[in-house]
């Protein structure tokens, strides 16, 4: 064979999955249809939210997994991957209450604060009802976790290469033959870690007629600018009607300190393929309004937007298994950035012969 195992996309999940798979010793061809960084996809960009608070006790356990191994990635690398802010969630319908006692009954400190207390702990947000402040919170650096994750990769001895779409997978009797434009690759497993191309892919090179339960939206976020520079923002996660979310831009919002608010919710539904990039104004709209209701700390005109992709699940839940020698990957819905390391992990597991986590398996 001409390797153990092919990765097929250096995103964030490929690229985790690659160094994963890398280091225990497995030989690792990681294939990248455009090139490492690319930002047509899931997995560019400075500003992921980074937090612990799910109002699912699976999750939780998986954030305390990947906070392992993200400690890893960034030793690893010696690169600091994640900056902690603390993270506050808020509005009725994300249950602060109810937050408070899932985190505890999983050790991880938290504490619930009135709306005048988080207003004066945090000057420049309001708030109309309790909210939960843990201090695990923060965002990563999407970018330089790709790049980590592939620089790994490359030093255990994998192989990588850019600008090499796959255009069909066959399932001999012993293994795979991965063909891309120029050759074919034999080799004992395959990772399909395609982020939203995968349900067109998967049809196209033979692998399934369909990804079960996914589709794919258009989200935007936008960038507001801090009326006052010096002012440190934490995370937040609002629902109340809508569901919003925000963290500190980095350099995707510009030059000077601002803060990514966007919708998590709502999204047009498109495919990777034929996104037409263009902001919803009706998107804008409720942003800005949002923004200017209950962030007076933040100048209520966006100082960037952009449009990204989300890969979506009915119940919001990762599609991580395996069929045969084929494993796919879509830990997907919007909240999958900060279990990289972990899903890369968990993709390693499957590969050596390990069982899908049953909340991950495929399913109709």
């Amino acid at each position: 064979m001409d390797c153990d195992v092919v990765v097929v996309g250096a995103g964030l999940t490929g690229s985790s999955a690659a160094w994963q798979l890398a280091v225990r010793g497995l030989s690792v061809t990681l294939l990248e249809a455009r090139t490492i960084g690319h930002t047509d996809g899931s997995s560019h960009g400075t500003s992921r939210i980074y937090r612990r608070a799910y109002a699912d006790p699976h999750y939780i356990q998986l954030t305390g997994r990947a906070q392992e191994l993200w400690d890893e990635l960034e030793d690893r690398s010696g690169t600091r991957l994640r900056t902690r802010t603390g993270g506050l969630d808020h509005g009725t319908e994300r249950r602060p209450e109810a937050l408070l006692t899932l985190m505890k009954e999983h050790g991880v400190p938290a504490e619930l604060l009135t709306p005048g207390a988080a207003s004066e702990r945090f000057p420049g947000m309001e708030f109309a009802g309790p909210v939960l402040f843990h201090p695990d919170a923060g965002h990563l650096d999407a970018d330089r976790t790709v790049r980590a994750g592939v620089d790994i990769a490359a030093a255990s001895g994998a192989r990588v290469v850019e600008q090499s779409p796959v255009t069909g997978i066959e399932q001999p009797a012993d293994g795979v033959l991965v063909h891309t434009g120029d050759r074919t690759i034999r080799a004992g497993h395959v990772v399909i870690a395609a982020g939203p191309w995968l349900p067109e892919l998967l049809p196209s090179i033979g692998v399934l007629p369909r990804l079960p339960r996914t589709w794919v939206t258009q989200q935007q976020v936008f960038h507001f600018r801090h009326r006052d520079p010096q002012a440190a923002w934490p995370t937040m996660v609002y629902k109340e009607g809508i569901q919003l979310f925000g963290l500190p831009s980095g350099a995707d919002g510009g030059s000077t300190p601002a803060m990514k608010v966007a919708q998590h919710d709502g999204g047009t539904a498109t495919t990777a393929s034929g996104r037409d990039r263009v902001i919803d104004p009706a998107s804008r709209e409720t942003v800005t309004s949002w923004v200017r209701r209950w962030l007076p700390g933040l100048d209520p005109e966006p100082v960037a937007e952009a449009s990204c992709l989300y890969t979506m699940t009915a119940d919001e839940d990762f599609v991580i298994d395996r069929i045969g020698s084929v494993v796919i990957a879509s830990p997907c819905s919007g909240h999958g950035a900060k279990f990289a390391p972990l899903v890369g992990s968990l993709v390693a597991d499957l590969v050596q012969g390990g069982r899908a986590d049953p909340r991950f398996a495929f399913r109709a």
